[in-house]
């Protein structure tokens, strides 16, 4: 039976703290960085070798490490009708996000006469990693995959413990060709570094446990990342008008994710989070961490959310719904009382890999821009005239003669 843990901000300036408790109430992950780094180092001198052998070992491998493409299409002709139509729907909705949020080339001109071009390019390959430990995750191929096509990525590579065939025909259905059948730190270290059977990556996005994460963080310098996945956590913000049932069913719903999930409801209503309580106590939680704060207002309710800085963050309610364009600190918002996370999770649209463990103080949920870098192409021309002299006083500043004289020696050239 689900059981929460009942609290009370008055005061916003006391929402940091607050949210500090809250995130205590979860289970501390242990450490893995030690055992990380001896597999990431024995896969990146070992190759194929110790690869193999970390796969058999720790992901039941059997067979060879990549999935033929008659594989591929046969898990597709294997899947159910409707899951193949839903997921064909997450793939058309996250397509069309994602390419909106594609930038155009910038060119700069400056009053001395030069130019700087500030060009947008994809990396040439990146990869996707897709959890395999408790359930299949098609949806992941989906939102890394698609985001990346939307991206420009010429190459794009799936890793998955057992190759499922329900991710297997995802990436079918996503026109992934390259799927490889490992997981864990094992499989993150052959992405970054290489090895005789898989090329190495420019990026590798995906949720996946702490050993998959911890891999991430270790290698994040050889390999771009999409950011450190812990824990998964959701905060409803209800007011009046709110329907209880619905606000305890997403709490639950996010409870599925298991141990050292966050699901916060924050309400100025005492009766609502009464109810909200009634119905929690008559299910299952999951072992996640389930907390309802008493607020006066929706605004400090707010401040709350703005110090926990939730993973999803669902807006209940027409004063709560009122205050969507003062949210900072979220990785996906959720306006109205239809806005489950769920619908997130799968074919809304958006992506549901999201900044968690209050990283959406800082960082994105996975889009286009994790598989793009800005460029600057410059053109000095005759502005050497003008730019010699400046930049040769600041190079000798900082004690580079020769770059001042590399600068200086084109002062008088006609380009």
């Amino acid at each position: 039976m689900a059981s929460s843990v009942r609290l009370r901000l008055d005061d916003p300036a006391a929402a940091g703290g607050l949210a500090t408790e809250i995130r205590a109430l979860a289970p501390a992950a242990g450490d893995v960085s030690a055992a990380v780094a001896r597999i990431v180092a024995a896969v990146r001198v070992g190759g194929d070798a110790a690869l193999r052998e970390h796969a058999e070992r720790l992901d039941a491998l059997a067979g060879p490490l990549r999935v033929e493409r008659d594989e591929l299409c046969a898990a597709l002709d294997g899947l159910d009708s409707p899951v193949r139509g839903a997921l064909e729907l997450a793939i058309a909705n996250v397509g069309a996000v994602a390419r909106a949020g594609l930038g155009e080339d910038v060119l700069v001109e400056l009053e001395q006469g030069q130019s700087v071009l500030l060009r947008e390019v994809p990396v040439r390959r990146a990869a996707i990693y897709v959890p395999g430990g408790r359930a299949p995750y098609p949806s992941s191929v989906v939102m890394g995959a698609v985001t990346a096509r939307a991206a420009g990525v010429e190459q794009v590579v799936v890793c998955a413990p057992g190759g499922h065939p329900a991710i297997l025909a995802a990436c079918e259905l996503c026109g992934v060709e390259e799927v490889y059948r490992a997981g864990g730190a094992h499989a993150v270290t052959a992405l970054a570094c290489g090895t005789e059977t898989i090329e190495r990556v420019d990026v590798i996005a995906g949720p996946g446990n702490l050993w998959v994460q911890e891999a991430k963080r270790q290698l994040s310098g050889e390999v771009g990342i999409d950011g450190f996945a812990g824990p998964s956590d959701v905060l409803v913000l209800a007011s009046a008008g709110a329907d209880p049932t619905l606000v305890a069913i997403d709490l639950l719903a996010q409870a599925e994710h298991g141990e050292g999930t966050i699901c916060v409801a924050a309400a100025d209503d005492p009766g609502l989070l009464d109810e909200v309580a009634g119905r929690l106590a008559e299910a299952d939680e999951r072992g996640a961490a389930l907390a309802l704060v008493d607020t006066p207002d929706p605004s400090t309710a707010l401040a709350l959310s703005e110090a926990f800085a939730p993973e999803h963050l669902e807006l209940v309610g027409a004063a709560a719904e009122a205050l969507a364009g003062r949210v900072r600190s979220a990785g996906c918002v959720f306006v109205g009382g239809s806005g489950a996370t769920a619908f997130g999770d799968y074919v809304a649209g958006s992506n549901h890999t999201l900044p968690t463990g209050g990283a959406a103080r800082f960082a994105s949920g996975l889009n286009v821009r994790h598989f793009r870098r800005r460029m600057s192409e410059v053109r000095i021309g005759p502005a050497a005239a003008t730019l010699a002299a400046p930049g040769a006083a600041l190079a000798r500043a900082e004690g580079f003669d020769l770059h001042a004289a590399s600068m200086e020696v084109r002062e008088n050239q006609e380009r």
